[in-house]
């Protein structure tokens, strides 16, 4: 079944930007996670929340592109000791923002309990070449010195969403290459956590087989220059998720993209924007690494953002009724091969149903959250 990860979180120059502190308050430790050697560095661990009813169910989406604040905040030098251990919260965000206007609001403790202090990544989907190093650096150095983990996602491949609800990006490959050299620039020497590109590789079909072969070079290359610019970075690669592109098939996508190779990948994401089940994604994603090959350091981040129910019976994607929040963010899972649960879309940014696609929706908010 073809189908694109659903609407994401605003996409500007930094969009859904709300990255996280690990909610601890309702945690429970996880049995330690398998270990397997890393190129690099492994991932911090840290302690996993209790985990939310998980269920699945095909779902075909899409990710539109909607304005978003950038990230000003001035470069803070990182922190020159401790290994972060927990993930980071930009203090820059579309729920923060309602929770502190909305005092009043009986929705508001939910919300804000439930998202506004929970993980998520920070969107980098304007193709701004000039300023998007500062934005980059905004978030990583302001990370670095808490000791924390950013997770950033870079989304400007040219042709995205293939010409959907998303559509945009750099316009061409080399400008594309440009910026990723630019954003790597931004990357600092901290750990951070690299979503690179959702739907780049699982939605590719659109190009012709040339198109495609060149895009997947960039990407390739994109995962060489943000390794080789920090060390300590974790780049991922898209995965789609257990109802797209069988295993078998979409870790063939991967090795082109050089998902295979740990001189640019730390392995691959799944379920960004979408409902399926963590179970489902967590033998989905090992299935895929299975077939992919490459060393056995290479492992799977799963978005959890949304996924606490499953996904819709009729394959619903846009803003769909009846969907809760998932697992909790944190880098450690209790899994082997699985290194984080994370929160790539922001729940409450609409998908264009029950709301403008990308801006904060309190009623779909606190309809994922209560």
């Amino acid at each position: 079944m073809v189908a694109a990860a659903s609407m994401v979180a605003a996409v500007g120059t930094v969009a859904g930007m709300l990255s996280a502190l690990d909610d601890d308050r309702d945690a429970e430790r996880a049995r330690p996670a398998a270990a397997h050697s890393t190129v690099g560095r492994p991932l911090p661990v840290e302690p996993s929340a209790a985990p939310s009813t998980p269920t699945s169910a095909p779902s075909r989406s899409r990710r539109p592109a909607a304005p978003s604040r950038a990230a000003t905040r001035p470069a803070v030098k990182p922190k020159a000791a401790a290994t972060p251990t927990r993930l980071y919260r930009h203090a820059d965000s579309q729920v923060l923002d309602w929770v502190a206007a909305h005092p009043g609001d009986p929705r508001r403790a939910v919300i804000e309990s439930g998202i506004a202090d929970r993980p998520a990544a920070v969107w980098f989907a304007d193709f701004s070449p000039s300023a998007i190093t500062a934005h980059v650096r905004a978030v990583t150095s302001a990370a670095a010195a808490q000791g924390r983990v950013p997770v950033v996602v870079p989304y400007t491949i040219p042709d995205r969403d293939c010409g959907g609800a998303s559509e945009g990006g750099a316009p061409d490959l080399a400008a594309y290459d440009a910026w990723i050299d630019r954003f790597a620039a931004g990357l600092g020497s901290g750990e951070v956590i690299v979503v690179l590109e959702p739907d780049s590789v699982a939605q590719s079909d659109c190009l012709s087989a040339g198109q495609r072969a060149d895009r997947f070079a960039s990407l390739a290359r994109a995962g060489r220059v943000l390794k080789g610019a920090d060390p300590r970075a974790h780049v991922y690669y898209d995965g789609g998720h257990s109802r797209w592109n069988p295993a078998t098939a979409q870790a063939s996508l991967l090795d082109q993209a050089g998902a295979a190779s740990p001189k640019g990948s730390d392995g691959i994401f799944t379920n960004v924007s979408n409902f399926q089940r963590t179970g489902d994604e967590i033998a989905y994603a090992r299935a895929v690494l299975a077939d992919l090959g490459g060393p056995a350091s290479l492992g799977a981040v799963i978005d959890t953002s949304r996924n606490g129910n499953g996904a819709p019976a009729d394959g619903a994607w846009c803003d769909p009724s009846g969907r809760r929040i998932g697992r909790s963010p944190t880098l450690r899972t209790g899994e082997s091969r699985i290194d984080a649960y994370l929160w790539v879309k922001l729940p409450g940014e609409s998908d264009g149903c029950k709301g403008t696609p990308g801006e904060f929706s309190a009623e779909y908010a606190y309809e994922l959250a209560r």
